[in-house]
């Protein structure tokens, strides 16, 4: 891989993947076989990188039970 590729994959949060080739129509291309050095079948695209997503914090359904306890205290003693 070259320092230019390198470069552009960092900055543009995308790595290159080997994939099957398609066709037009959207079918697999075969492996010729009179080429036997090079594999037509797969070609290589850039595709993003996958990040790991951030969970969520689960503390907001806690906060919300505890208000509606303390409304419910109030409401009684009325």
């Amino acid at each position: 891989m070259s320092w230019l590729t390198k470069f552009v994959d960092f900055f543009t949060g995308t790595e290159k993947k080997k994939v099957r080739a398609r066709n037009d129509k959207g079918h697999y291309v075969a492996d010729d076989k009179s080429t036997p050095d090079v594999n037509e079948a797969y070609t290589t695209k850039r595709v993003l990188k996958n990040t790991p997503k951030k969970k969520k914090a689960v503390k907001k359904k806690i906060a919300i039970k505890k208000v509606a306890k303390k409304k419910a205290k109030k409401g009684a003693r009325k």
